[in-house]
């Protein structure tokens, strides 16, 4: 077992408990599937190339920009939370939408340099009908930014460096 994983497991709580208490107290969708993924990452990773803020927010942005066209363009109105009968056109619409959202996501990272692997679940997420309005966007984006606040804050030298000396 990694050395640090009783810090990791307890810091993707509270990474995650930021978007979770703005989304008890707003009633809003601030929390969703792709942000555990992200957490996780912040909380094993912690400083790197691979979780920059550039990367999170810039990769779940990708994410919400390909799902919002992919699901606006190809399957408007359409939600996959049930089953759909064999064949089904709504189906096919739906399919099209993520599979499409999820290649578009992907170039879009490749081209602005903002890999984020759990940015294909979000873009999913958008393009599905699950979370597909400008409001949920929007939310997403303050969700994620929440999310990376939280992390830059816990681990930048300055948030207890400077917070913590009596001289500021």
């Amino acid at each position: 077992m990694r050395e640090d994983a009783p810090f990791a497991t307890l810091y993707v709580g509270v990474l995650l408990a930021v978007p979770g208490v703005l989304a008890w107290v707003s009633g809003q969708a601030l929390i969703f599937p792709s942000l555990g993924p992200s957490a996780f990452l912040l909380a094993t990773v912690r400083s790197g190339e691979t979780v920059t803020p550039r990367r999170v927010i810039g990769g779940h942005l990708v994410g919400v920009v390909a799902g919002l066209l992919t699901y606006h363009t190809i399957a408007p109105g359409l939600e996959v939370t049930v089953a759909a009968p064999m064949l089904a056109t709504a189906q096919l619409r739906l399919v099209a939408s993520g599979v499409v959202a999820v290649a578009l996501t992907t170039g879009g990272m490749f081209a602005t340099e903002t890999g984020h692997p759990p940015a294909c679940a979000t873009t999913l997420i958008v393009a599905l009908g699950l979370l597909p309005s400008l409001v949920d966007a929007t939310l997403i984006v303050v969700a994620v930014v929440s999310l990376v606040g939280a992390h830059e804050f816990v681990t930048h030298e300055r948030a207890f460096g400077d917070y913590m000396s009596v001289e500021h």
